[in-house]
């Protein structure tokens, strides 16, 4: 199969099956692009949802957008971007031209919410898989304490906890040469 096609497919399907936005995606990402694709390693899909994440736009689109580059260039990236969003424009515009009719529905306000409890739980499967690789030794889960903790007790943008978790990064390797 062309290897766009196969990719646009991929985060198609990717793009249809994710409900609760980027991070809902986490999980597929991890089955279809790391250890069903092998397009990618986790610690690449870490970098790329959090840069992602960091930047103007749909999480899911900019982290397609990294993965299909990595893997076909400029073009690979345009092609994955426009297969994770392809799907919810079709969906978004098909529920547009109805919603007024069914959004009341006690059947329709059930189903979501059991679908945001099952986006909780893919969520924390895929936030445990990642632990495994992210936290890999005391430094790093220092950043990760203090990351949580100021998201939880601050309003402050996720951008700078990114920034800052970078730069912190940066300083206990530059640190960590310096000491040997």
């Amino acid at each position: 199969m062309n290897e766009y096609l196969d990719m646009f497919l991929t985060f198609s399907r990717i793009g249809a099956l994710t409900f609760g936005g980027g991070y809902a995606m986490l999980p597929m990402l991890q089955k279809e692009i790391v250890e069903r694709k092998h397009w990618a390693e986790p610690e690449e899909i870490m970098d790329y949802y959090a840069i992602g994440q960091c930047l103007p736009g749909i999480i899911a689109v900019n982290t397609a957008a990294f993965i299909g580059e990595r893997r076909r260039g400029t073009m690979g990236g345009f092609v994955c971007a426009l297969g994770v969003a392809f799907p919810s424009l079709v969906i978004i515009t098909i529920i547009a031209a109805f919603i007024g009719g069914f959004a009341d529905m006690a059947a329709v306000k059930n189903a979501f919410a059991g679908i945001r409890v099952c986006v909780c739980v893919l969520i924390y499967n895929a936030v445990l898989k990642l632990w495994k690789k992210a936290i890999i030794d005391a430094k790093a889960f220092v950043i990760f304490a203090c990351v949580f903790l100021a998201s939880v007790f601050t309003d402050i943008s996720p951008i700078l906890f990114v920034i800052a978790a970078a730069v912190a990064g940066i300083l206990i390797k530059v640190l960590g040469v310096k000491k040997a």
